[in-house]
């Protein structure tokens, strides 16, 4: 706890703190960690590194301290402490990244400064804060949008392995990555079927880096990627559909037209298979942090199982089997 936390406020005023928190995504977004560990320890040394005032740095760094990320080591001087540790760049959970607030994460969740907006309209709090929806600002942003990619291909990363065997992929014979950013998905379950094809449907910006992905997977004589929207009209025929962390970005009226997509491409051939976080009605709902930025970011949710069974009817499909895969939930949809 920082020595604010200990005095005035204790520990309610700690958990409403706004300073430490910035503090610390500015650490993170100029690279701080990185730049002490190579050697740069002293106040002027980092401004220069990192272009920026060298009074304002300082007392940010002063902050630092008292907050545990950072300490003094000598006359002037900084080092990092374990939990400063965590903001470089190869530490493995890879925090930096998500805190950057020039990344697709960092930036978005400033718009929490909005919450009460959200809460007293329902609205998402993104295009309040920035003018213009999620996606539209990853899409104005080359650098934003690859950093969304990265983010949530390393994301998945841990739980691809998992979900390639998982589910017999192999029997569906063409499976359709609806929204499958990068290919990471799809690269995973085509290494462990060797008879699978596959295709990435997405946006041209990740249809593009997929393609890429796939090629230097050398995979290209089994997949591809095709630039389209969800929203659209899907390729037909194909034995399996795959929403990977696609529903909970959108609202029920938003998703059911995306299981509708799915479900028409599907008919008579083929399945939807719905791979998320899915959660359990009763009992404790470990994401609610989650919940709420996709409520603020994209006015989308988190869902139960049940509730995803209620927008499958909706769409004309009926939940099958469902199998774990890694901290995922693989859910089977059919016609």
């Amino acid at each position: 706890m920082t020595e604010e936390g200990s005095g005035w406020g204790g520990e309610l005023w700690a958990a409403a703190d706004l300073v430490t928190p910035m503090a610390i995504r500015v650490a993170a977004t100029l690279r701080l960690a990185d730049h002490i560990a190579a050697g740069r320890h002293t106040v002027e040394a980092l401004a220069v590194a990192v272009d920026a005032d060298q009074d304002a740095l300082g007392r940010v760094l002063e902050h630092l301290v008292t907050a545990g990320v950072l300490v003094r080591a000598g006359a002037g001087a900084y080092g990092l402490t374990g939990l400063g540790e965590q903001l470089r760049e190869d530490d493995p959970p890879g925090m930096r990244a998500w805190l950057d607030l020039e990344g697709s994460i960092g930036r978005a969740d400033l718009c929490f400064v909005e919450l009460l907006h959200t809460v007293r309209t329902g609205d998402a709090a993104f295009p309040r804060h920035f003018g213009r929806s999620y996606w539209d600002d990853l899409s104005a942003d080359a650098g934003r949008a690859a950093s969304f990619d990265a983010l949530m291909g390393a994301r998945l990363a841990a739980d691809a392995p998992a979900i390639a065997v998982a589910y017999p992929w192999g029997e569906l014979g063409h499976v359709v990555d609806v929204g499958g950013g990068d290919a990471s998905l799809l690269i995973e379950i085509l290494r462990a079927h060797d008879d699978l094809r596959g295709t990435v449907l997405d946006l041209p910006g990740p249809a593009g880096r997929a393609g890429r992905a796939i090629a230097a997977a050398g995979l290209g004589h089994r997949a591809g990627a095709q630039a389209g929207s969800f929203f659209d009209a899907l390729p037909a025929g194909a034995g399996g559909y795959v929403l990977s962390g696609i529903l909970h970005d959108w609202p029920d009226e938003d998703a059911l037209r995306i299981l509708r997509r799915c479900a028409e491409a599907a008919a008579g051939t083929g399945k939807v298979l719905v791979v998320d976080h899915l959660r359990d009605a009763g009992g404790v709902d470990p994401s609610t942090e989650g919940d709420l930025r996709m409520l603020c970011y994209v006015r989308g949710r988190e869902r139960t199982l049940g509730q995803l069974g209620e927008l499958a009817r909706a769409a004309g499909l009926r939940i099958g089997p469902t199998r774990p895969g890694g901290s995922r939930l693989i859910a089977e949809l059919r016609v």
